[in-house]
């Protein structure tokens, strides 16, 4: 499932194109994603300028005139792309197609079909089931090791689960999760009750700094991401440690190299060497 950076490639991709213009076509070629599309969803998209498009945590919100925002969710396999006037025709699985005043064709593209649009009036968007209980946007300044703490006060879970549930950090997945505890030199493994103070400064920078890195990068591309052009991502060559068992990670040389556990059904992968 693509994480927070590739969600922010994508948005950044389509921002320029999107933001400002006016959608003179749209069409649903399905009756329904991961959940149906909204009634007459293509009609009342129809006609609308997209005044902008953003990001929270892993949703992709295209907010409209008349305040409404279109929310959506890229699922497993999910794909957002834009081109000028292409030539070929909508693949079986471009499932929403829009064009703008200019020209640009907008295609989600999805695969195995557990990704999602929707429309929400923009004064239930905060408490929008989808996300009323996400946490704070760890790229922002009020994500900080006092609120971190805060948020994992307490918790006997593994600091990687803590990591990989929405109500504490927003947008992080099992990729980031692994590589975030790298760079902060804490192992998955510990509880996250005991990761305050240093730990907790190191964790939040750890977070930052991957994730900063990885946008930079496009992403990661595994199996169907792609950035909004159709490039992949390249991130994957600068991983640490995820997927990379049994090597050594940079730098390091540790002794039977990086270690692959399993938790909550999760690979995880770490060096017992540099984090403890």
């Amino acid at each position: 499932m693509p994480e927070l950076p590739e969600v922010e490639t994508v948005v950044r991709g389509l921002r320029p194109k999107l933001a400002g213009r006016r959608l003179v076509r749209v069409e649903t070629r399905r009756k329904d994603l991961r959940i149906p599309f909204p009634r007459r969803f293509a009609e009342r998209l129809t006609g609308r300028r997209v005044e902008a498009v953003e990001r929270r945590a892993k949703y992709i919100l295209l907010r409209l005139d008349g305040a409404e925002t279109v929310l959506a969710h890229l699922g497993m396999a999910g794909r957002m792309t834009i081109r000028l006037r292409p030539n070929e025709p909508p693949d079986k699985h471009d499932h929403v197609v829009m064009i703008t005043d200019e020209g640009w064709e907008f295609r989600f593209n999805d695969v195995r079909r557990f990704g999602l649009m929707t429309l929400v009036a923009d004064a239930e968007l905060d408490s929008h089931p989808l996300l009323a209980e996400i946490g704070p946007e760890p790229l922002s300044a009020e994500f900080n090791a006092k609120v971190f703490e805060a948020a994992i006060a307490g918790r006997r879970t593994p600091i990687k689960a803590a990591l990989l549930d929405q109500k504490t950090v927003a947008g992080i997945g099992n990729i980031y999760a692994s590589e975030a505890l790298y760079r902060a030199g804490v192992s998955p493994k510990r509880l996250a009750r005991t990761c305050k103070g240093e730990r907790a400064v190191r964790i939040v920078a750890g977070i930052k700094a991957v994730l900063a890195d990885a946008i930079k990068a496009g992403g990661s591309s595994l199996r169907d991401y792609v950035q909004a052009d159709g490039e992949l991502g390249y991130f994957q060559s600068q991983w640490a440690v995820y997927d990379r068992e049994g090597a050594r990670c940079p730098g390091c040389d540790c002794r039977g190299g990086i270690k692959r556990i399993v938790q909550s059904n999760r690979s995880t992968y770490f060096c017992p060497s540099r984090q403890k």
